[in-house]
């Protein structure tokens, strides 16, 4: 509702002819929920519809999701059922973040790039040695900084005939309007047991990739580069545990720069320092940790 691009390219899509279509339909569902909650007319809206429509679509209802997760599958169903090109276009260009892979042999000249997309930025807040990245600034360095494939994680080389030693480097391509960084705060072990990173971890309001990133960390002219100058437009937060908790959202709005947090059927408007309690701190077992962060581009192409 609060990304003005995204309730725009909903309100262009093919509405589908008979009811039981208009039923499974994601993006239709969308539109209307969006629709309901603009008339505010009153406190709250009850997602009934487009939650039986997701469930349709084998997304489980009365479970904890994961936030990251539930975006990644909401993007692809929506995706899938629009029938306009144009539209997905949009949709990918407002969303996708294009990084280049590089490997390259230690032995000789062989490399290999591949370029892939993804929905969110996935940074670690804890190095390999399980130490803890201090700024989001460092978990962005951490993320594109060279790593060396050597032993069990040896990669074929074809030039060698064999395996060898690769370096491995992450490249910057292009970046969207609307950016998610998703900060890997639900930490696996080999325990099978899985928990939550609640430490302190601050994040900017201004953020400049061109001059977090190295050159060597970018694969854009300076054109591209002279647009990642970034503001924060949300936060999702997460209180409580990896198995049991809770998620709200603390946006801006665009037309009035206030910060209002929404939590199920409360809507009110907050503080930065507010925004800021999110951080996270490792004592408060159900504080709220920020978990998925949205910048948008202050000057866009």
């Amino acid at each position: 509702l609060m990304t003005i691009r995204v309730a725009s390219s909903l309100c262009r899509i093919t509405v589908p002819p008979c009811a039981a279509q208009r039923r499974s339909n994601v993006p239709y569902q969308m539109l209307l929920l969006l629709e309901e909650m603009q008339r505010g007319k009153r406190k709250a809206v009850r997602p009934t519809e487009l939650a039986c429509c997701l469930s349709a679509h084998r997304v489980e209802l009365f479970v904890q999701h994961d936030a990251a997760q539930l975006f990644l599958r909401l993007w692809n169903l929506i995706k899938k059922q629009m029938k306009k090109l144009e539209l997905v276009e949009e949709l990918s260009d407002l969303y996708t973040i294009c990084i280049q892979e590089h490997l390259a042999c230690q032995n000789c000249s062989f490399e290999i790039k591949n370029n892939s997309c993804m929905l969110t930025l996935p940074l670690p807040v804890l190095d390999s040695n399980s130490h803890r990245l201090k700024t989001l600034e460092d978990c962005l360095q951490y993320f594109f900084h060279p790593e060396e494939l050597t032993g069990q994680n040896m990669c074929f080389c074809q030039q060698c005939g064999m395996k060898t030693p690769f370096l491995k480097r992450m490249k910057l391509v292009y970046l969207p309007q609307t950016l998610t960084i998703h900060l890997k705060r639900f930490c696996f072990e080999k325990s099978s047991y899985t928990h939550k990173l609640s430490h302190y971890l601050p994040f900017p309001r201004d953020l400049d990739f061109s001059g977090v990133l190295t050159e060597n960390q970018c694969q854009a002219d300076d054109k591209e580069k002279a647009t990642w100058q970034y503001g924060l437009f949300a936060v999702v937060a997460h209180s409580g545990s990896a198995s049991c908790g809770h998620y709200c959202a603390y946006i801006q709005s665009l037309t009035e720069c206030k910060w209002y947090c929404f939590n199920d059927s409360q809507v009110c408007q907050v503080s930065w320092d507010d925004v800021k309690c999110t951080y996270g701190h490792s004592n408060l077992h159900w504080g709220e940790t920020a978990y998925l962060l949205i910048y948008m581009k202050k000057h866009p192409q």
